[in-house]
């Protein structure tokens, strides 16, 4: 699921080192005739503003469901898109089926138009419960996220017995631990890693009233969330490509293990695995019925540190040049839009367009102000746009209310963020 917060070893590159820094600055992006095309069909208007490029998107959207190869589904991971509007063209594709939300609200709000929404997350929100279970409609189509039976306790204290059966979900640790537990590589996240436990908690479910298994899910972070090619040493990326094979071959068999253990309490109607970054690579497990995936549809800056695939760089953010403290620099306002994870260089915003600009190591983007440098700096005006990135997919649209949406070599369309929408659900 794409993208959910990833931890991970420490690969974050040196902002100190320069040749790090002009690495991730020239990261792949899109060609220039496609870049001049963009920026004119919106040159007329005014940043800080955010477009998606239809055309990469649809092809983006395409490409997902081509790499599962027909042996799963896409469920579309909501928090990677934040756009209902984007979020219904995406779904509506062939080869994709429900919505993987990321909070309750938000959950209830996406039911009123899909059928099938799981929450990748536990919730502990009390007005959201009670909602919840007030409404036959909604909890037949919303699936809550749990990985412990002090879950189904909150649950019941909140709501009380007399209500719908509420469908839950397992969440499994995909994460691989060696040496005893002692290491740990992957999200922190589900206590639930065996299949004795998954199988206990399972049975929790059949045993309470008012409760209904319907799926188990693990997201595989350290695999689907983590570039392979990653800039910087050789050694590093022999590591991570060691370490990311070693843990498909252990999750591989134990999910496999913890899927028979669980139905051997109770059937489940989908088993939930991986993200954008392994879908090839989940989805040939026979236990695999669905990937959540969704940061893909937007081609963010993480993804070009992949090598299984690429995708089209669809999503972007503009900014205006205002100042110019010498003939070498251009300054433009704004710019720092970072990305959660841990803090490092990988978590900024790549400059797309102009191609050959490059940030000062030294300071990066900024919240108001972000230099650039490089040989195509040295010719911009006030005014001029310069194009970004988001390392990450939706939280772009956490700083915009609409998205212009570029088809061809026109403006075709805005829609509304959540945030346009007045919903900030996380």
């Amino acid at each position: 699921m794409d993208t959910h917060t990833t931890s991970r070893p420490d690969v974050n590159p040196d902002v100190r080192n320069p040749d790090v820094t002009r690495a991730v600055s020239a990261a792949v992006g899109p060609n220039e005739a496609r870049m001049i095309q963009l920026n004119r069909a919106t040159e007329h208007l005014d940043p800080p503003f955010a477009v998606v490029d239809l055309d990469a998107f649809d092809a983006n959207a395409a490409e997902l469901a081509h790499r599962a190869a027909g042996r799963a589904t896409i469920r579309l991971a909501s928090k990677s898109v934040r756009s209902r509007e984007l979020i219904g063209r995406a779904a509506r594709r062939e080869g994709y089926r429900g919505i993987l939300a990321f909070t309750l609200p938000e959950a209830l709000w996406l039911a009123e138009d899909h059928e099938d929404v799981v929450i990748g997350y536990p919730t502990t929100d009390r007005t959201a419960l009670k909602r919840l279970a007030s409404d036959e409609r909604a909890a037949s189509r919303i699936t809550l996220m749990i990985d412990s039976i002090g879950q189904l306790d909150f649950v019941d204290e909140v709501v009380g017995a007399s209500r719908p059966d509420i469908r839950v979900c397992i969440d499994l640790d995909a994460s691989l631990e060696l040496a005893g537990g002692r290491i740990h590589l992957g999200p922190y996240r589900s206590p639930v890693h065996s299949p004795r436990q998954a199988a206990a908690l399972a049975r929790a479910v059949q045993d309470r009233p008012g409760f209904r298994l319907a799926g188990l899910m693990s997201y595989e972070g350290q695999i689907a969330g983590l570039g392979d090619n990653q800039p910087g040493s050789l050694l590093r990326r022999a590591a991570i490509r060691a370490m990311q094979r070693l843990s498909a071959a252990e999750l591989a068999d134990r999910r496999a293990a913890v899927i028979a253990a669980v139905e051997a309490v109770a059937p489940l109607e989908f088993v939930n695995g991986g993200g954008t970054g392994s879908i090839e690579q989940t989805s040939a497990e026979h236990v695999i019925t669905e990937i959540g995936a969704g940061s893909g549809l937007y081609g963010p800056g993480l993804f070009d540190f992949y090598r299984r695939f690429r995708p089209r760089p669809a999503a972007f953010f503009v900014m205006s040049v205002v100042r110019r403290p010498n003939a070498r620099i251009a300054t433009v306002l704004g710019g720092g839009w970072i990305a959660s994870g841990a803090t490092g260089l990988d978590r900024q915003p790549t400059l797309a367009w102009p191609h050959g600009l490059r940030t000062n190591p030294r300071e990066g983007a900024g919240e108001v102000q972000t230099p650039v440098l490089g040989a195509a700096a040295h010719g911009m005006r006030l005014g001029d746009h310069v194009w970004f990135r988001h390392a990450k997919a939706g939280e772009l649209c956490e700083r915009v209310n609409t998205l212009h949406l570029v088809s061809g070599t026109e403006v075709v369309d805005e829609v509304a963020t959540y945030r346009g929408e007045g919903h900030a659900f996380l």
